[in-house]
């Protein structure tokens, strides 16, 4: 029987990814193109979807070309949780300051909402129940607020569909307007099978998003995996190389795919403690350039500080919690980057690997174990720096988009071996910010046994072992490295009719490759430095109070 394949395409913060992948899970061939991020204003990230679906168009037909195309089951997209507008025309719409209509989304981590996302907060709507109490500036209301008072003219009143991008993606793919529960139920307050929530709208401002039934923001809705219209139109065929009719799913946020990728995993073997448990045991955290933390439950569990539970969000039939972190990968480089040694490190590292592609992460995992090879395992060597590590605020559990970094324990020197340890430090705290998420849903109802981890830090071997370390749970690691993708490709899978359910196509396609168990014997360290962790958070909070006072 002729192998059949499902194309899984990821649109991350900085680039476009696309998979071909068996009807097991396996990833045949990969490939990807950047995309442009423009900050025209502090705190204003923007992108254009136009730019982004050419990518996607590019990144396909590159992974397809070697296969016919009727062996070409179903596709399905991820991508950030960012916002697109349209006019009526489905012609951009700027989001900018200068009018650009290219630059018409409006990235998830643009937090130029922060004033309209606390208002929002103040008003204590039944809504914010599901996202943890608190709005935050990267959800699609407070951006809707903005664009409304502060564009009004060159962009509220010409836009006509305003879209979360894994949205935009599958409408681009199949004329379909039906929105994904993913997208709204996590990122715009849809609550299943209630549907909108007429009096929030009104609440903050934009009652006039009820015209028309909702249709600016989406009045038809389905689960992710749905198969969308007839599949493929003829343009969207033409634009991909692909097949017209060809199944498309209905859309996931990036984040969710990689969660899709992981969770339903086949562990048996592996001797984890979630083995023969529900896979509400388990939470997986999708690490990039921030991170997301990932659990479900059979019945809504609601954790303050931490968004949901949102009703089918990820799995059909199961409520989703998500917890977050807006900054890790993109922290790790700008304390490395920043760093005096900086330039030393980079040079050091080309000479210690001027074939092998090896990064400088690398080479500073090597320096580590290095300067630990004759005393204290790593671990032990960031017993006196500490890191606060909320720099673009914290998402959860305290879910205060106001919040700085903080570091204590800085020398005067700027050596190559005090890189490595603010390194090794900034890795600690954002494992330490992982145990105080799981703390916060543990409290709530939760019963996490073991960590599934994917994305770009998952294949940092010290970000695995530190959070193994200081959360004291076991790391389960994909087989196929391109979780995420795996995940995309699941929804197309779904879509074709060739798996019954999520669930199932979950457990067929999704791996554990290996597992990395934590060091018990650090337990103690970990345990006095996340004390020291919680203890920043109130200093950091005594500082604001003070300077607060008039």
């Amino acid at each position: 029987m002729a192998e059949v394949y499902y194309v899984g395409v990821d649109v991350g913060s900085a680039s476009v990814r696309a998979a071909l992948v068996t009807r097991a899970g396996l990833l045949e061939t990969a490939a990807e193109e950047p995309i442009s991020i423009w900050e025209p204003q502090s705190d204003h990230y923007v992108q254009s979807s136009a730019e982004i679906w050419d990518k996607c168009c590019t990144v396909v037909k590159r992974v397809t070309q070697n296969v016919e195309k009727s062996r070409v089951r179903g596709i399905g997209f991820d991508a950030t949780c960012s916002l697109v507008v349209l006019d009526q025309d489905f012609q951009p719409v700027p989001v900018s300051q200068d009018g650009d209509k290219q630059r018409n989304t409006v990235m998830w981590m643009d937090h130029r909402a922060e004033e309209q996302a606390a208002r929002i907060t103040n008003t204590g709507h039944r809504v914010l129940s599901r996202v943890g109490g608190v709005m935050s500036p990267e959800m699609q209301p407070p951006k809707l607020l903005w664009l409304k008072e502060n564009l009004r003219e060159s962009c509220w009143d010409k836009a006509a569909h305003f879209f979360d991008l894994p949205d935009f993606l599958s409408w681009k793919a199949t004329g379909s307007l039906t929105r994904s529960l993913c997208t709204l139920v996590c990122k715009w307050t849809y609550c299943p099978p209630d549907g909108w929530d007429a009096g929030f709208w009104s609440s903050i401002g934009l009652e006039d998003l009820l015209e028309n039934n909702f249709s600016k923001i989406g009045s038809a809705t389905c689960s992710p995996g749905s198969p969308l219209g007839g599949g493929l139109t003829q343009d969207a065929a033409a634009d991909l190389s692909l097949e017209a009719g060809t199944a498309v799913g209905a859309s996931l946020i990036d984040a969710h795919a990689g969660g899709l990728g992981m969770i339903g995993a086949d562990i048996k073997g592996f001797q984890l403690p979630c083995e023969d448990q529900p896979i509400s045991s388990r939470m997986v955290m999708i690490c990039g350039t921030s991170t997301c933390h990932m659990a479900i439950s059979e019945q809504p569990l609601f954790v303050p500080g931490v968004w949901g539970p949102c009703l089918s969000a990820m799995v059909p039939g199961m409520w989703l919690n998500e917890g977050g972190q807006s900054a890790t990968g993109r922290l790790i480089d700008h304390m490395v980057k920043g760093h005096g040694a900086y330039a030393q490190l980079q040079e050091q590292a080309r000479q210690r690997f001027p074939h092998t592609g090896e990064n400088i992460y690398s080479y500073l995992n090597n320096h580590l174990s290095l300067m630990a090879a004759s005393g204290p395992t790593v671990d032990l060597l960031g017993s006196s720096l500490h890191v606060w590590p909320d720099f673009h605020g914290n998402r959860s559990p305290v879910a205060d988009p106001t919040l700085k970094g903080m570091v204590i324990g800085l020398p005067l020197s700027q050596t190559l071996d005090d890189l490595a340890l603010l390194y090794l430090a900034t890795v600690q705290a954002l494992a330490l910010g992982t145990l105080h998420i799981l703390e916060a849903m543990k409290e709530a109802g939760h019963d996490i046994r073991t960590l599934f981890l994917c994305g770009g830090l998952s294949k940092n071997s010290l970000f695995v072992q530190i959070h193994a370390n200081a959360t004291g749970l076991p790391v389960a690691l994909p087989d196929q490295v391109e979780a995420v993708l795996v995940g995309a490709a699941v929804l197309g899978a779904c879509a074709s009719q060739d798996y019954s359910t999520v669930q199932e196509a979950m457990e067929k396609m999704a791996k554990v490759g290996r597992v990395v168990q934590p060091d018990l014997e650090l337990r103690g360290f970990y345990e006095r430095k996340y004390r020291v962790f919680l203890r920043l958070l109130a200093h950091q909070r005594e500082y604001q109070a003070l300077m607060n006072q008039r």
